[in-house]
């Protein structure tokens, strides 16, 4: 699963890694070592004239059809596998998908009673372009536009820590997947193969991390 990620790049870097069309920097904009669920995440999406642009969107994706927007608090990740039948992924698959930028993402392995949080990230630290879909939802007090994380079968280095991690994007591919021209499962199925291990390295980090209260530097620094 991918339930703890970072970004904590420069906006410079970022607008030349994802392509970007930026008249202004986003509001609020800053380095975040503990980004956690129902959040406010940075997402990239395209216009239909292929232009991309950042937005903001609440992590948890609540579906266009829900009642009550806690249910997106159950919708952090969508399985590779079955996102294109699930009804609360199907629409978004087809018409609403984006990127989200990482630094890396948090993973734990459990130590006996304990378990040790790990950082994984690009060996070269280049940014991560997980694989995301986005909804607007419409409640009482306004509307809402939220995401969520698709994960796949962790590689061999993950794996050590577990069984799923999150489709990882290279810059190739990034035009497949924010095309909404592009609408056949099968060909978005392609994009979903775990990224290599050889591209990844990871690094045990303070237990700071555990709670999404502590959001320093520190969260990511490696644990003696």
């Amino acid at each position: 699963m991918c339930g703890r990620y970072a970004l904590f790049i420069d906006l410079k870097t970022l607008v030349e890694a994802f392509g970007l069309t930026l008249p202004q920097s986003p509001e609020n904009f800053s380095s975040r070592y503990n980004i956690a669920p129902t959040q406010q995440v940075l997402g990239v999406c395209q216009n239909a004239d292929g232009l991309r642009h950042l937005k903001w969107f609440r992590w948890g994706l609540i579906p266009h059809w829900a009642k009550d927007a806690a249910i997106g608090n159950r919708m952090i990740n969508a399985r590779c596998e079955t996102v294109h039948e699930k009804p609360s992924f199907r629409n978004a698959l087809r018409y609403r998908r984006c990127l989200i930028p990482s630094s890396g993402f948090f993973e734990w392995k459990a130590e006996g009673k304990a378990k040790q949080p790990y950082f994984i990230r690009r060996s070269d630290q280049a940014p991560l372009a997980l694989a995301g879909l986005w909804e607007s939802w419409r409640g009482p007090d306004g509307t809402i536009d939220s995401c969520t994380i698709l994960t796949t079968e962790a590689n061999p280095l993950v794996a050590k820590l577990h069984d799923r991690m999150p489709v990882i994007l290279s810059p190739s591919e990034y035009d497949t997947w924010l095309d909404r021209e592009v609408d056949d499962p099968g060909r978005l199925q392609g994009l979903y193969r775990p990224y290599p291990s050889d591209l990844l390295e990871m690094y045990p980090v303070s237990t700071e991390v555990n709670s999404p209260r502590h959001e320093g530097e520190e969260c990511i620094r490696p644990s003696d």
